[in-house]
């Protein structure tokens, strides 16, 4: 079913205040509740597209590929903002690469790629897959089963390109795993990002309608060896 429009940028709204007029730009997006987690804009999509838009300036022209996409809002409003983007979720659930089609269709950005990527697996879409500038991966680390997989197809993206960069949120959920000790086996480093540093600590940007405890955190994570 068709979800709401998200007109989340409006710099007269106290979501954003980042120029001198008021301008918006607007996404739509279709979603719902399902079991595969990538039909639904959870808060950190929300995070992560605020982060892109307080970073507007440098997008245009940029290689952006968004992992796990689903819904696809950061790659959605990075494209909008000039960035030349792939979307891409797991070749293994067709029903989610649809879900980055449709967003696609809806916003009216035909230029934009989808592939099937499965994490861990380097396949013939993955080595297609250019260099890139910026890697968006909006809550993908969900299951700690997944996250080896994860950051194992980002390093093998970072091969091709060392100065690429992970813009990364995610929700904490436990205490019990730490991504820093995953992220130093692969030779990558980490920036926590405070929300309040691009206007993302305000509830109506990272609330959520889902019942437990929200709390996202912002990550940019660079190849080690480029230090």
């Amino acid at each position: 079913m068709q979800g709401p429009e998200f007109s989340l940028w409006h710099c007269k709204k106290s979501l954003c205040c980042l120029c001198p007029v008021g301008c918006t730009l607007s996404a739509l997006g279709s979603q719902v509740l399902h079991l595969q987690y990538g039909m639904y804009v959870w808060p950190c999509a929300a995070v992560l597209a605020q982060y892109l838009w307080f970073h507007r300036r440098v997008l245009p022209g940029k290689a952006v590929l968004e992992i796990g996409a689903g819904v696809s809002l950061p790659g959605i409003l990075a494209a909008k903002c000039g960035a030349e983007v792939i979307l891409s979720d797991s070749s293994e659930l067709p029903h989610c690469l649809e879900i980055c089609r449709q967003s696609c269709q809806m916003n009216n950005v035909p230029q934009v790629d989808v592939v099937g990527l499965t994490w861990g697996h380097v396949g013939r879409d993955l080595l297609a897959i250019p260099p890139q500038d910026i890697i968006l991966a909006s809550d993908v680390f969900f299951e700690p089963e997944d996250f080896e997989d994860i950051l194992s197809t980002v390093y093998f993206l970072m091969q091709k390109n060392p100065k690429v960069q992970l813009w990364s949120t995610y929700q904490v959920r436990s205490a019990d795993w730490s991504l820093e000790a995953l992220l130093y086996k692969w030779d990558m480093t980490c920036v926590h990002i405070p929300l309040e540093s691009f206007d993302a600590d305000k509830e109506d940007i990272a609330e959520s309608t889902l019942p437990g405890r929200h709390t996202v955190e912002m990550l940019v994570i660079s190849f080690g060896k480029t230090l």
